[in-house]
């Protein structure tokens, strides 16, 4: 009997021993840093490294995005890639989110709940530095409509709305707003596509931070990537540069920049932008502050200061467009939102402290948007951070 239990006992130690093993090997390669760091699955650096470009050199580049000037040598940089276009959430656990004020161009909107959600667009702004972006969340159809314009941009994000069953029937997503569905349809999908849907990719591409963990933050508000990994697995791995997988079209040649100009001499006195998404949702309520020394807007979310977690800044924007558009939801039992931002509609212009009536015009999924004011003349926008605030067809904007 003793001698049975002695071998039991050892066969169990055997197993432990090699299970135990056999999980730290692969957790090891797993989380192996690409550098050869430590290993540290659950660490986020502040910012990532920067990549030798002189910023005092001349500023003579104007980037097609936003019209901002920057070097020829970050001109050098992003003129070998496309952009990419980031689903990053605004839930208050995200928050302070990471890459934000680093990107070029921010769209946002509801995603479902009154909750609102960013498309952020990053090309020209961190060709000096790579940058963390995060936490990144799903795709939702309004946004995919809006990214499309950047014409095969690497669309970055976590899953999305979907059918969720092969049986019609069975299907618990309203059609419009099956944004996976759309994505393979419209050629972004697949192995080679460039559509970078963490579910296809992960580590090390995608992480997640736990540090982010505590007793009211759920998982789902952890996924970061960053900016150099995921031009790098773009490049690698699907072929996808400044030119299209196979090196056929330059996604540029498709895309319709708008119309930048210099920062007016006569600044106006509108001093603050304020509006809620949803009435009673006052957790995502946005005030734009003017400050005339700098001609910027600072924003602020659900009543405080919106920081980018990379470096502590408040969220700042040269430009804020307001594009009111019919929302169309709970669509179904997810409660999925639709926002029409395919046609036309009202806006509001903020620049130079000043605030313009304006119209939108979209004729379809891959058209830019064109913005002209009241005389049908195409608007100017101001070189720098343009943020696009999409708002249902009745809701107020005070200034």
């Amino acid at each position: 009997m003793q001698n049975q239990l002695v071998k039991s006992l050892t066969i169990f130690l055997l197993t432990f021993t090699l299970s135990s093993s056999a999980s730290y090997a692969l957790t090891t390669y797993l989380y192996a840093p690409v550098d050869g760091g430590p290993l540290s699955p659950v660490t986020t650096p502040k910012t990532g490294g920067g990549l030798n470009i002189d910023p005092s050199a001349p500023r003579n580049s104007e980037c097609p995005v936003n019209g901002q000037m920057y070097t020829s040598a970050e001109e050098k940089v992003w003129a070998s890639r496309r952009p990419i276009v980031a689903m990053i959430e605004n839930m208050p656990e995200s928050r302070p989110q990471s890459g934000l004020n680093s990107a070029d161009v921010i769209y946002e909107a509801v995603a479902e709940g009154g909750v609102s959600r960013f498309a952020a667009v990053f090309y020209c702004g961190v060709a000096a530095q790579d940058t963390i972006i995060g936490p990144v969340r799903s795709a939702r159809t309004h946004f995919i409509n809006l990214a499309s314009e950047y014409y095969y941009p690497l669309y970055t994000h976590v899953g999305g709305a979907n059918c969720g069953s092969s049986d019609p029937k069975t299907c618990t997503t309203d059609k419009r707003v099956q944004a996976l569905e759309q994505i393979n349809a419209y050629g972004w999908g697949g192995s080679k596509g460039n559509d970078l849907n963490q579910f296809s990719i992960g580590f090390p591409t995608f992480w997640r931070d736990y540090e982010r963990l505590g007793t009211t933050v759920a998982t789902e508000h952890t996924m970061y990537a960053s900016t150099e990994k995921l031009w790098k697995y773009a490049s690698a791995t699907r072929g996808w540069t400044n030119k299209s997988q196979g090196g056929k079209t330059e996604w540029s040649d498709k895309f319709v920049p708008l119309t930048f100009k210099d920062d007016a001499k006569e600044k106006g006195s509108v001093n603050k932008i304020s509006f809620g998404f949803w009435e009673s949702y006052h957790q995502f309520d946005v005030a734009w502050s003017y400050d005339a020394s700098k001609n910027i807007y600072l924003r602020e979310n659900g009543g405080v200061s919106h920081k980018d977690r990379n470096n502590d800044s408040q969220l700042s924007a040269k430009v804020v467009v307001v594009q009111f558009a019919k929302e169309l939801g709970p669509l179904d039992e997810h409660k999925h939102m639709l926002y029409e931002v395919i046609g036309s509609g009202k806006g509001l212009l903020f620049q130079d402290g000043t605030a313009t009536a304006v119209t939108w015009s979209k004729k379809d999924r891959e058209a830019r948007t064109v913005w002209t004011d009241a005389k049908g003349k195409k608007v100017s926008f101001n070189r720098g951070k343009i943020v696009f605030e999409i708002l249902p067809l009745d809701n107020t904007v005070t200034y």
